[in-house]
């Protein structure tokens, strides 16, 4: 969904990662966990923290912050995780980031959201919904389902991931 087709106004979950303000749509977010013990999956990309279990359900954790090339995510009594849900080549998948603290919902008007910027053709911004603006404050809104490329995705999303566990050992 580009920024011309949000017509209406919409909420969104605003995150900071570092000093930046980021939202997700409120309607890709199941639910904000405290942070959890993350079991660590060998040869995945730097980004991948690993899984968790999530009331029995398997569910891939990225780092946010190596996603978009800032520092690892230190550990915090604010940090938390995004359980999110996205579609990738049509198919819905539940995936959790780790996000360095939640801040609120907010509702953006569709006249205070303009396009993302345009830095040239080799810098990748499709996965920017567009810009908020809220007073002084710029907040980046992520398209989730387009934050990793198919390639990306495929990369650590197993045909394991976001199974029950008792599928798993079966």
């Amino acid at each position: 969904m580009s920024v011309t087709e949000i017509t209406e106004t919409r909420q969104y979950l605003t995150f900071r990662l570092g000093d930046e303000v980021f939202a997700i749509d409120v309607a890709k977010v199941r639910e904000v966990l405290d942070f959890t013990t993350i079991t660590k999956i060998p040869r995945t990309p730097d980004f991948m923290s690993g899984v968790i279990n999530l009331r029995g359900n398997v569910v891939p954790v990225v780092d946010l912050r190596l996603c978009f090339e800032m520092s690892k995510t230190e550990k915090t009594v604010n940090t938390c995780i995004v359980v999110v849900e996205m579609l990738v080549d049509g198919e819905s998948n539940v995936m959790g980031a780790l996000a360095d603290s939640v801040e609120e919902v907010i509702d953006l008007e569709p006249e205070h959201i303009q396009p993302p910027p345009r830095i040239g053709v080799k810098i990748r911004t499709d996965f920017i919904k567009g810009m908020g603006k809220r007073d002084t404050q710029l907040i980046m809104i992520l398209d989730i389902d387009r934050v990793f490329s198919t390639e990306e995705w495929s990369a650590f999303h197993g045909s394991e991931s976001a199974k029950p566990l008792a599928e798993l050992s079966a």
